[in-house]
């Protein structure tokens, strides 16, 4: 009887000092949210969406109040179109009423030339035949100078009518024009940047403000997780770290027996304490290095949800 209770506490002792199996690491589900803000301020107008929806890429999530911006943007599209009529106008060159009269001086001096010339041409005659003095020639010849001298003129008025204005006005229309275009661009990016839609699809996990209240420049409205930023956070003991390396598979395990493959994205270079989620006596006071995974499977993340517990385990 002695020698059997000797026995028994010996297997114990050796039970006792016996390294247990791995059972898997303890963690969390972690969510990276995408805050989607407006980078104007304004009164919340209309928030298109409610806390737990599930939205696709490109649902419109909230509108803030866009009075002064729609505004602005009238503003600067008549501002457009002006710029681009006085460009147009300054390239017309003169009206063609303008033109018209211009021409018509210009008939009229081609038939004063001709007059001329052919008065010219009987004085001359009329001067060789000692008939008419040298001052009657002289006076023929300079009219039909002068006549020639105004044809010429009324052609380059001509000309320059035709062409329009000189080059450094239509330069400055130009650059005139392409500075009311980018305000016209600035403008409509304002009323654009009001309303939001989902950048992904995925869970609204949390809207922060409520219709009617004031949003700051820059303040997120709609905190949205996608189902491929959720991703588990386990840690793990100093001796079994070395064991994992990045791009490993390990198995999560959900309470009620579900569970599915993650991918090893991330390891800390840095030990730290037991985290508060682990607090029994075994883990109290131990270094563990914290690791995170990403799902092989976005798709089956899509009905979990941040802070669940899991137990995470290698795939061998």
């Amino acid at each position: 009887m002695r020698h059997a209770i000797l026995f028994a506490l010996a297997a114990l002792t050796l039970a006792g000092c016996a390294r247990r199996g791995p059972s898997g690491f303890q963690g969390y589900l972690e969510g990276e949210f995408i805050y989607v803000a407006a980078p104007l301020a304004g009164q919340l107008e209309k928030l298109a969406v409610q806390k737990g929806a599930r939205v696709e890429a490109g649902a419109p999530l909230f509108t803030l109040e866009r009075s002064a911006e729609l505004a602005a943007q009238r503003q600067a599209a008549e501002q457009l179109r002006s710029s681009q009529a006085r460009l147009a106008d300054l390239k017309k060159g003169q009206r063609p009423t303008e033109l018209a009269a211009i021409d018509a001086r210009l008939q009229q001096a081609r038939t004063a030339a001709e007059l001329s010339k052919l008065d010219l041409a009987r004085q001359e005659n009329l001067f060789a035949t000692h008939v008419i003095a040298a001052s009657d020639i002289d006076r023929a010849r300079l009219t039909h100078q002068g006549n020639l001298r105004a044809i010429d003129e009324l052609t380059a008025q001509l000309a320059t009518a035709q062409l329009g204005s000189r080059t450094d006005a239509i330069a400055a229309a130009e650059a005139d024009v392409s500075a009311s275009t980018a305000a016209k661009d600035r403008a409509e990016w304002n009323v654009n940047q009001k309303s939001q839609a989902a950048p992904r699809a995925g869970l609204v996990f949390d809207t922060l403000y409520r219709e009617g209240e004031f949003v700051a420049a820059a303040m997120p409205v709609v905190a949205l997780l996608p189902p491929e930023n959720l991703k588990v956070r386990f840690f793990v003991s100093e001796t079994e770290f070395a064991a994992l390396k990045a791009g490993a598979t390990v198995r999560v395990a959900f309470d009620g027996g579900a569970t599915a493959d993650a991918r090893i994205s991330y390891l800390s270079p840095q030990p730290e304490y037991t985290p508060p989620v682990l607090y029994n006596r075994d883990n109290r006071a131990k270094l563990v290095f914290m690791i995170e995974a990403v799902f092989t499977d976005a798709a089956r993340a899509r009905d979990l949800h941040p802070g669940q517990p899991v137990d995470v385990s290698p795939v061998l």
